[in-house]
């Protein structure tokens, strides 16, 4: 990637416009900080709205004949980012582990899924097929007419990831739009804006036609919602907070939106669960990565006549934990910023203010939050209802799998739940019974998983 030093040595990453890597029309730069070691690691652009509509203006001039180009030359440049990721994974780690915290082994893991995802998206578009149907399957139809049905582009797509798989959730938008004909604008993260630039070199690398793909970044204050309500937009993806995914929904008025926004995923522990089983998964699923992602284990609903077992358990898991940097390869990490941690204390304090148990944990230095679990947590305390984005895991004593499923669904969240239980025609009853996007459940006895989406 074309970078430049500052007196300091940091590297300045450029954007890219049109098949070059450039500065911003005003030559301003946003500092970026480890969340690690809270010292500035580089600078990326401070784009203006004039850059936005550059970047838009070849997006557009590109995407006609991008589309035009037959389905097997577009995969193949595909496969080359794949396989110029695959060259650049150890470089690409470091910089994830160092821009976002992630420690380096599940950062190299994180660019090793990306190349599997790219090549997979890939497969699955060259087995895309036209439907057709003929016109008497119709009331009042004749079989001399037939109706043909084909994907094609929709033009410009405005890809938005967040920052915690600033390769991985990023490429998920990325690679449909461009297999699919689309020139895609893409925003990474402010914190992740390096690790995605550094992905898009790769794409640079396969030769991508100029224009096809655009980078954004920047201020939200500055092009947020110049961007998200410009008319040169035809479709947008976002995955991020609910607040913000809320705020987008209004402003983007009448083009298509994809969000996946927040989660307050409950894991139901029935009473004839193998707990010995399930403690390491329940403390993984919760903490890995410091509980920063959206399909985290984010709340238990125990049923009462294990809970007491169970806590002793996710306890004495808990103790194993490696708390602190990612470049010791730990597992609790410091949150992204301060602004974060300062939300999950909140929820910490509110608990422990409302009467309920502090197992372990609810300490803090920095962004570093310590693994905290507790008990007895009732549905007056903020920690039931919000999510944390943080290492914190309440749990709910419940008497019945009734009130496990009332408790779950009643949260404004729908993402994905969990079910630990030894049966499984209980299992697929609580999970039809849930209102979540994708339900896993545990079956220890058969030493089996399965998952059951819903869309």
């Amino acid at each position: 990637m074309m970078t430049t030093s500052t007196t300091h040595d940091l590297p300045v990453y450029h954007s890219y416009i049109n098949g070059q890597w450039v500065n911003n029309a005003s030559n301003t730069t946003i500092e970026l900080y480890s969340p690690s070691t809270r010292k500035p690691i580089g600078y990326i652009q401070a784009m203006t709205k004039q850059d936005v509509n550059e970047a838009i203006v070849y997006a557009h001039a590109a995407q006609k004949d991008w589309e035009a180009l037959p389905l097997q030359t577009r995969a193949h440049y595909l496969y080359r980012w794949a396989d110029e990721l695959l060259h650049m994974k150890d470089e690409l780690a470091q910089l994830i582990m160092q821009e976002v915290g992630k420690n380096l082994k599940d950062a190299r893991n994180e660019v090793l899924r990306t190349v599997d995802l790219i090549r997979y998206t890939v497969e699955e578009a060259l087995h895309l097929n036209g439907e057709s149907a003929r016109g008497d399957q119709f009331p009042g139809g004749s079989r001399t007419k037939i109706a043909v049905v084909e994907r094609v582009a929709i033009g410009i797509v405005l890809a938005i990831p967040p920052f915690n798989y600033p390769v991985n959730l990023a490429a998920a938008k990325l690679a449909p739009a461009l297999m699919m004909g689309n020139s895609v604008i893409f925003k990474p993260a402010t914190q992740g804006a390096m690790s995605g630039l550094k992905m898009i070199q790769a794409l640079h690398k396969a030769g991508l036609p100029k224009g096809v793909l655009n980078t954004v970044t920047g201020r939200g204050s500055e092009i947020g919602d110049y961007l998200v309500e410009h008319p040169g937009i035809n479709m947008i993806s976002f995955t991020g907070g609910t607040n913000t995914g809320m705020r987008l929904a209004k402003k983007a008025t009448m083009i298509p939106l994809v969000l996946e926004l927040g989660g307050k995923d409950p894991g139901i522990i029935c009473e004839d669960a193998d707990l010995a089983k399930i403690a390491p998964q329940i403390i993984s699923g919760a903490f890995s990565y410091a509980g920063q992602r959206c399909t985290a284990l984010k709340r238990l609903l125990v049923h009462e006549s294990v809970a007491d077992a169970l806590v002793d358990l996710l306890h004495d898991e808990i103790k194993k934990l490696a708390v602190g940097r990612p470049e010791d390869g730990c597992t609790v990490v410091p949150l992204i910023d301060d602004a974060s941690a300062n939300f999950v204390e909140g929820l910490i304090t509110d608990a422990i203010e409302q009467g309920a148990t502090l197992v372990t944990g609810g300490t803090r230095q920095h962004n570093l939050i310590a693994p905290t679990l507790f008990d007895h947590v009732t549905e007056n305390m903020r920690i039931a209802w919000e999510e944390p984005f943080g290492p914190v895991l309440p749990i709910i004593r419940v008497t019945s799998d009734a009130e496990a499923i009332a408790l779950a669904n009643a949260s404004e969240y729908g993402l994905q739940a969990s079910i630990f239980t030894e049966n499984l025609d209980r299992a697929f009853a609580i999970a039809n019974a849930q209102n979540a996007a994708l339900t896993t459940f545990q079956l220890s006895a058969q030493k089996n998983q399965a998952w059951v989406p819903k869309v």
